[in-house]
């Protein structure tokens, strides 16, 4: 019996290797560990910021402070396992460590989704109602929105997770991705599961589409508020408080409303690898250097910090 069939016997995965389907493998790998390093650094910089300098002690902050926190769990799930199994060659997952993943993925996907939401309510309340932020912002509130944030999703991961690891698997364990991924297992399942299916595009509706909605009407409103007023200095304003936030949102739900809205016969197994690895590897880094390179408190707050060092 072969090693690949007696390991379909236990109750292990076998996963693929996404750096090995490139035509430079080394080169990959080794961008990807740069990749994983500038993420670290520069969202734990963030954080830190945020939490040492008063001046970025503000809603807005607290909200950046929470993405970079889940774009940190996010590359910390996946980027290190991938490394090990690329640098040793088993790329078998336990049952546990394909549950983890399944879990803190799902989790963390809705809950940036929700937050980005948050963080353009945010923005609208600021711009269209500045009179009113300090009420409609004020600390209890921004906490209750970022735990309905993480519970909301939590919860939502714990339900689809719990049904899909009890569902009845076929003697293959190999899955055609890098990752434990929900859609990814329910191709190695041997039983219909097209009912259940059809919870997760429900479940995809009101983590993707209805934040999504949400962030159009208050940027839509945002641009009707701005232009009422007549002032390109306005204009500007908003545009450069605002502009930082529409990148990190196109990129992240651009690619993933391409992955699990779009007909499965747009996506080829190869292209839903290529599609999550922008959004699980490529966008915990870029969402830091967008946000500091943008943003002049961020770049203010690091030279003062750096200020207090060097003295």
């Amino acid at each position: 019996m072969s090693w690949q069939n007696n390991q379909t016997l236990g109750r292990d995965f076998l996963l693929s290797d996404l750096f090995q389907g490139t035509s430079a493998p080394w080169t990959f790998f080794a961008l990807t560990l740069l990749d994983l390093l500038v993420a670290l650094l520069g969202n734990t910089t963030i954080i830190i910021l945020i939490r040492a300098d008063p001046h970025l002690h503000s809603p807005m902050y607290f909200l950046l402070g929470q993405l970079s926190l889940m774009d940190l769990l996010y590359i910390s799930t996946f980027v290190p396992k991938m490394a090990l199994d690329f640098l040793s060659g088993d790329h078998l997952i336990s049952f546990f460590g394909c549950s983890t993943q399944m879990f803190l993925f799902t989790t963390l996907m809705g809950s940036e989704c929700l937050l980005l939401a948050v963080m353009a309510y945010d923005r609208y309340v600021a711009i269209c109602h500045p009179l009113h932020y300090a009420i409609r912002m004020r600390p209890k509130v921004c906490t209750l929105l970022v735990l309905t944030s993480w519970l909301g999703a939590l919860l939502n991961a714990l339900i689809h997770v719990i049904y899909t690891l009890n569902l009845p698997y076929c003697a293959s364990r190999e899955i055609h991705h890098f990752f434990c991924e929900i859609p990814a297992l329910l191709k190695l399942v041997c039983t219909d599961t097209s009912q259940y299916e059809k919870g997760i595009f429900v479940s995809g509706l009101i983590f993707f589409l209805s934040p999504f909605s949400a962030i159009l009407a208050s940027y839509g409103r945002i641009l009707f508020t701005v232009l009422g007023m007549g002032s390109s200095l306005g204009l500007r304003k908003a545009l450069a408080t605002c502009s930082s936030h529409m990148i990190v949102v196109s990129l992240f739900y651009g690619t993933s409303i391409i992955k699990y809205f779009l007909p499965k016969s747009y996506n080829s197994a190869e292209q839903d690898e290529v599609l999550s690895a922008f959004y699980t590897i490529l966008t915990p880094m870029l969402n830091p250097l967008i946000y500091s390179l943008r943003n002049s408190d961020v770049t203010r707050a690091l030279r003062r910090v750096l200020g207090k060092c060097g003295t």
